[in-house]
């Protein structure tokens, strides 16, 4: 028996992906378009990785330079300055916000994202559905943290949670504790859908 949802929030409940791929290529476009490109694919493979780990990634791989913590810092404030309006202004995935005030009354349900935990709190109390949920996880720590803390706090199983994601780290974060994982499709996730043999959803109007 189900007892708890956890979701992630770009590209599952908001349509947001793409305000965070065009921020990404902004913040790289004085190094070139090769970068650039670089950067976006690997920025849409990889939907659930922290902005702070990307900084780093792409920094010491695409541009061959080290950089501090504080650097990363000051990225990831202009990054937050960037996307903080357009996400909380861009448009919920069809049919989810109805399933979430459904599943309300039935299970506990949770956001585990890559988004700093401070900035989700912010994006979910301005988009009035913070209330919706037992608990926000963001970064730093990982998802499988996440799931960790989630089982451990709320004395679920694994057997008794579903997770919505679109991306690796989704899965891997529900393969990491053997919870059901529901890949939500979107047109920055094809690779992923193409080598995915589980449940798959373009949105959440058939689940209501």
């Amino acid at each position: 028996m189900i007892k708890g949802i956890i979701f992630d929030f770009d590209g599952v409940i908001a349509q947001s992906v793409e305000v965070k791929t065009e921020a990404f290529a902004d913040m790289y476009k004085e190094y070139g378009k090769a970068v650039v490109n670089k950067v976006v694919q690997h920025h849409e493979d990889n939907g659930g990785m922290s902005r702070f780990e990307k900084f780093r990634l792409y920094h010491n791989t695409f541009l061959n330079k080290s950089i501090t913590d504080y650097e990363i810092s000051v990225l990831a404030d202009k990054f937050s300055n960037l996307v903080l309006e357009k996400v909380i202004n861009s448009p919920y995935v069809p049919g989810v916000i109805n399933y979430v005030k459904k599943s309300y009354y039935k299970y506990k349900l949770f956001i585990s994202t890559g988004t700093p935990i401070d900035e989700m709190k912010e994006i979910l109390i301005r988009r009035n559905i913070i209330k919706y949920f037992q608990e926000v996880f963001g970064a730093p720590n990982k998802k499988q943290a996440h799931v960790d803390i989630i089982l451990s706090k709320y004395c679920l199983k694994a057997s008794e949670l579903i997770f919505y994601g679109d991306s690796n780290s989704d899965l891997e974060a529900a393969n990491y504790a053997d919870i059901e994982f529901v890949l939500v499709k979107n047109n920055n996730n094809q690779t992923l859908t193409s080598s995915y043999n589980g449940k798959i959803i373009r949105n959440f109007l058939d689940l209501l």
